[in-house]
């Protein structure tokens, strides 16, 4: 080859190469004009704001009840359950006024039967039978309530007329003290508003006379619910115990061994919250009535019956029949005799609350002071006085039948808590009460009526000879 073909050679070569080159680094801007368009796609997309997404169908929506916070959950299901609990109060409400005057005769029964029952078992023990027992007990004491109701107002019927007669004369009395005071009261003033009294009477002549309509309503509303009471006494003294077996036949078997164990405790209490107040009562009427005819009150007498009656309505009886004996002492009397008279009462209340409820009724009545005074406002506000006279023997008993009951579900599941105070075998009854033709869970049948005991086992501490039996005679007509 000649040096002209070689040169010629060596120059297509050079120029091979430098296309090479010129199109590998052509290659190379375009890879970098890509990859800085790409970082800049990447950079507006980070910065743009996201498109919108498309709503998931109605098949992939979450339940409503998952996107609603916990709170506001466990709120409504308190809430509507709150409002089914208060219809359910409002309908129980309404039920027990339409028949108030039977649940009022009832409770008077029951706790005149608390009263007269011990007497109808002393009389058994001496040999009389269930019938003339019964008949003596009850009519001696429907007649003690009978005569003392007339003395009562056979005494405001002899005194009226001096009663009259003296407050006429505290009127006068009175009139002058306001005259002389230092009111600067005149006498036109007091003239005046003796006036609108009496204009203010014949402007109200028709409500007051539908108002003496209405009092002649209660009386007669007063003697059947009495009557109704009566009945009801007669029937619990007879027949207690058939009653209590009748009412056990409506609890379930599985729970009837804890209501038969609580249902003599809670006749217990009734009863000895029933003898207590009579004594309490019976100790303040004497200690007012003493004091106030010491000091001439008149109707010393009536006014003491008065204290008596009211005592069985706590805390609100002993100030009102209080305050009536101050305001017949002030009346009749004057200034100095009501304060003595005040005296005399408050001496005597505070005797009752500091050394008489405690010793006779702290054993029985153990309810704390601000249970007193809900039930009492409760119950006068559902049932005026009687249900002022019911409201504490119903806290008293229920509070006694809760703490028995749990005790007895303590000695039942000693896995769910432990007793305090008294044992379990000390609180609990261990006898099935079985109804008369009932089958037992293992075979046979119980036998009971009013003078047979249903089968017992031996005595023990959970037994009739036990200091937790229920077969003690606590339970209504019990040991009849």
């Amino acid at each position: 080859m000649s040096r002209l073909q070689r040169l010629r050679a060596g120059m297509s070569r050079m120029g091979a190469r430098m296309a090479e080159y010129r199109a590998q680094a052509e290659r190379e801007r375009d890879e970098r004009k890509r990859e800085r368009r790409i970082r800049a796609e990447q950079e507006t997309a980070e910065a743009a704001p996201p498109p919108p997404q498309d709503l998931p169908s109605p098949s992939e929506r979450p339940e409503p009840a998952a996107v609603i916070p916990w709170g506001m959950r466990v709120a409504a299901e308190a809430g509507w359950r709150l409002l089914v609990l208060a219809g359910v109060i409002w309908v129980l409400m309404q039920v027990l006024a339409a028949i108030s005057l039977l649940i009022i005769a009832v409770s008077a029964g029951l706790l005149i039967t608390a009263l007269l029952q011990p007497t109808v078992s002393r009389l058994k023990r001496l040999g009389l039978g269930r019938g003339p027992a019964t008949t003596l007990t009850f009519v001696g004491g429907f007649a003690g309530i009978g005569l003392v109701g007339w003395f009562v107002v056979w005494q405001v019927i002899e005194n009226v007329d001096d009663l009259v007669e003296q407050v006429q004369n505290g009127i006068d009395d009175l009139r002058q003290w306001i005259l002389a005071s230092p009111f600067k009261v005149t006498e036109d003033q007091l003239n005046e508003y003796a006036e609108n009294l009496s204009r203010w009477v014949g402007e109200h002549s028709q409500e007051l006379t539908s108002a003496g309509l209405e009092g002649a309503q209660y009386v007669v509303t007063f003697f059947t619910g009495a009557a109704l009471a009566a009945f009801v006494t007669l029937f619990l003294l007879y027949d207690g115990r058939r009653i209590w077996q009748w009412v056990l036949k409506f609890v379930p078997f599985s729970a009837r061994e804890g209501v038969a164990g609580a249902g003599p405790r809670a006749w217990v209490t009734l009863t000895g919250y029933v003898r207590g107040t009579v004594i309490v009562a019976l100790i303040d009427a004497i200690g007012i009535g003493v004091g106030i005819y010491i000091l001439g009150v008149p109707m010393a007498v009536p006014l003491a019956v008065i204290v008596f009656l009211f005592a069985f309505i706590p805390i609100v009886g002993a100030v009102i029949s209080g305050a009536l004996a101050v305001l017949v002492a002030f009346v009749t009397k004057g200034l100095a005799t009501a304060l003595l008279a005040l005296a005399v009462v408050l001496i005597v209340q505070q005797i009752e609350s500091h050394v008489l409820q405690p010793f006779i009724l702290g054993r029985l009545v153990r309810v704390h002071p601000l249970a007193v005074v809900l039930a009492v406002t409760g119950g006068t506000l559902l049932a005026g006085i009687p249900g002022a006279v019911v409201a504490v023997p119903v806290v008293a008993v229920a509070n006694t039948v809760v703490t028995y009951l749990r005790a007895y579900a303590e000695q039942q599941h000693p896995t769910v808590g432990v007793l305090h105070g008294s044992t379990a075998s000390e609180v609990s009854p261990a006898v099935p009460a079985l109804l008369q033709g009932e089958k037992l869970p293992t075979g046979g049948t119980a036998e009971s009526d009013c003078g047979e005991e249903t089968p017992r086992p031996p005595d023990g501490p959970g037994g009739p000879g036990g200091p937790g039996g229920s077969g003690s005679a606590g339970s209504p007509g019990a040991g009849q």
